[in-house]
């Protein structure tokens, strides 16, 4: 029935690393599907990290640019987001997404908490 599962997340401190991923199963496949990462930080709204299209185009916030890396796997049916030199601000619950287009409606995986912290 899961059809997007997170992992990887974690705490981590300021500077450091972390790599998350999502493993899609089901009717998903990322290789026709547009993947993302969304974050969701307590009393904000849910914001795009990061995106890859079904043609591997890839697309970041500002806020993360230059620091954090989507990448996708389509033999292993994965999509990766590394990211690098982390700041307390990433902190945030992430999540996967899948969109097919054509009207349909999104799928989300279950969200993985990443803390960034001294």
């Amino acid at each position: 029935q899961v059809q997007l599962v997170e992992s990887g997340g974690g705490l981590v401190q300021p500077g450091g690393s972390l790599r998350l991923s999502c493993a899609a199963s089901g009717s998903i496949f990322i290789g026709i599907y547009a993947m993302g990462w969304y974050r969701q930080a307590p009393g904000k709204q849910r914001e795009l990290v990061a995106g890859i299209s079904s043609t591997g185009r890839t697309n970041y916030a500002d806020s993360v640019e230059g620091r954090f890396t989507i990448s996708r796997d389509i033999a292993k049916n994965t999509v990766s987001l590394q990211m690098n030199s982390l700041k307390p601000e990433d902190t945030a619950v992430y999540y996967c997404k899948a969109d097919r287009g054509l009207g349909s409606p999104s799928n989300w995986g279950q969200g993985i908490q990443v803390t960034v912290s001294s």
